[in-house]
């Protein structure tokens, strides 16, 4: 099987640049400063944005949309890896992961302008359905309108759900004060800038206006600031 033959392969090439020393520190526990919460999409790499090598460096949670909630019982809650991130890990900063072109925004665009045709498996009904509310509101305070082109629609649509999901995180009990939430878009449609692969800070503890995230980073990542609003 021609597939999975291709994964051990890539298995095999992993093995070769393990050396030694690799998992010294970290083979009995692991001590991440960071959780970053990505997209399952195949373009987005969770480890390979931040360039983390090290084993150890990051705890990754990687779904649908890049949703750091979930619903249980009907309510909406910190999901099952940022939850354990910050209640046994003691993370200093989630990060909040979205990219131009979601597939999963997208489909709660579609949803909610009416030009959806497809039929979803109820899980993934359930993933974009956590994200059409954003969708609603978004069309409510004027994000887009009829007249918005649909790829730039979209892509408002994930700051706007990447700096939702960073309010929610700042608001909620389940996170300490104490720790940080960011929230970037990585681009790869040059919505933001003209470097592919490019993360952009939209959010920083619930703070969204360029000039002021700005002050709060070096001027080396000014660059990495940036919004579509």
């Amino acid at each position: 099987m021609e597939v999975l033959e291709r994964l051990l392969d890539g298995n095999d090439e992993h093995v070769a640049q393990v050396d030694d020393g690799h998992f010294e520190g970290v083979r009995d526990g692991q001590d991440p400063p960071v959780v970053s919460v990505s997209c399952s999409d195949s373009r987005v790499p969770a480890e390979g944005v931040w360039d983390a090598n090290a084993d150890g460096d990051l705890f990754t949670s990687v779904n649908v949309g890049d949703q750091a909630w979930t619903d249980v019982d009907g309510e909406l809650v910190v999901n099952d890896a940022v939850g354990y991130a910050v209640s046994a890990l003691d993370v200093e900063l989630i990060a909040v992961l979205g990219h131009t072109g979601c597939g999963a925004v997208t489909a709660a665009y579609e949803s909610v302008t009416g030009e959806s045709e497809t039929s979803l498996l109820p899980a993934v009904e359930a993933a974009v359905a956590r994200l059409t509310p954003i969708v609603e509101s978004a069309r409510e305070d004027g994000v887009f309108d009829d007249d918005t082109p649909r790829g730039e629609a979209v892509n408002k649509l994930v700051e706007r759900a990447v700096q939702e999901q960073v309010d929610f995180l700042v608001e909620t009990d389940a996170v300490p004060d104490d720790v940080a939430v960011a929230g970037f878009v990585y681009d790869f449609q040059h919505a933001y800038g003209d470097d592919d692969g490019a993360a952009y800070l939209v959010s920083l503890d619930g703070e969204t206006e360029c000039e002021t995230l700005r002050e709060r980073v070096s001027p080396s990542y000014h660059e990495h600031v940036a919004s579509l609003r």
